[in-house]
């Protein structure tokens, strides 16, 4: 069987795993650069491997290629039941970091902190900063990892540590927003934004080779493991986008190209 993910980023096929990272439709057979071309993890089946190389290489990439998490240090991470999600709390603690996340419902906070995940806050009844706050004994969170954007960026400043790092990978929440320049200066905080879709050819292909060199063993032992939430046939493309959409969804979710 071959799998995609539902945003059409990765193709699982053979023994490979294509990390596209550019986008676009939904094919049984796709052309790319070799160097965006990843090996399946020892243990990991075909169709699950379909779940890793987008939010493999989104999270290597941003939490510790770009805002280098180290261990000991607290990472927040927004949205901790989606397939980013899931992956970064995994990851975080198995370099040793810990770990705060947001989720939607008391189901998904249940979710996170099965994954691993120190403390999950429930955005709909909770203030993130002060949970932040309180669970880190004032100190705040060394890095943030922010797939909602403008809507949540004054708050993230504010539960942002001393030399704080952000992180920002998306816009659900809105593009632009007022920064205060002097809670930044204050923190001596950085504030970073990147896309992995518009990059260079090489850089992807030294951020996959970098994904496979360090996060691809600990999926291989079993301490990292893809978060499925269900697999569809390629015809429901349009319902997995829903759900998606929707967020009645932990991990990520599969259309099966074909058997």
């Amino acid at each position: 069987m071959a799998a995609v993910g539902a945003g059409a980023e990765t193709v699982a096929v053979g023994d490979r795993v294509c990390a596209l990272l550019a986008g676009g439709g939904y094919a049984e057979k796709v052309a790319l650069p070799e160097g965006q071309v990843m090996p399946v993890p020892d243990g990991v089946d075909l169709v699950e491997a379909a779940a890793l190389p987008e939010v493999a290489c989104t999270v290597w990439s941003n939490v510790f290629m770009l805002a280098e998490l180290e261990a000991g240090e607290w990472l927040l991470v927004h949205g901790g039941a989606g397939g980013i999600g899931t992956f970064a709390i995994q990851l975080a603690k198995a370099m040793d970091a810990r770990v705060l996340t947001t989720a939607g419902s008391p189901a998904k906070v249940e979710r996170c902190v099965e994954l691993g995940a120190d403390a999950a806050i429930n955005y709909r009844d909770e203030d993130f900063v002060a949970r932040v706050k309180e669970e880190t004994d004032g100190h705040g969170a060394d890095v943030i990892l922010d797939s909602i954007g403008a809507k949540y960026l004054e708050q993230n400043l504010n539960a942002l540590a001393t030399n704080g790092r952000l992180s920002i990978i998306g816009l659900q929440g809105g593009r632009k927003a007022e920064i205060n320049l002097g809670a930044l200066l204050a923190k001596r905080a950085i504030v970073m934004a990147t896309t992995l879709r518009a990059r260079p050819t090489d850089e992807k292909a030294s951020i996959c080779a970098s994904t496979v060199e360090n996060v691809w063993p600990h999926v291989a032992t079993g301490e990292i493991k893809p978060v499925v939430d269900r697999v569809l046939p390629m015809a429901q493309a349009g319902e997995a986008h829903q759900i998606v959409e929707e967020s009645r969804h932990v991990g990520k979710v599969l259309l099966a190209a074909r058997a």
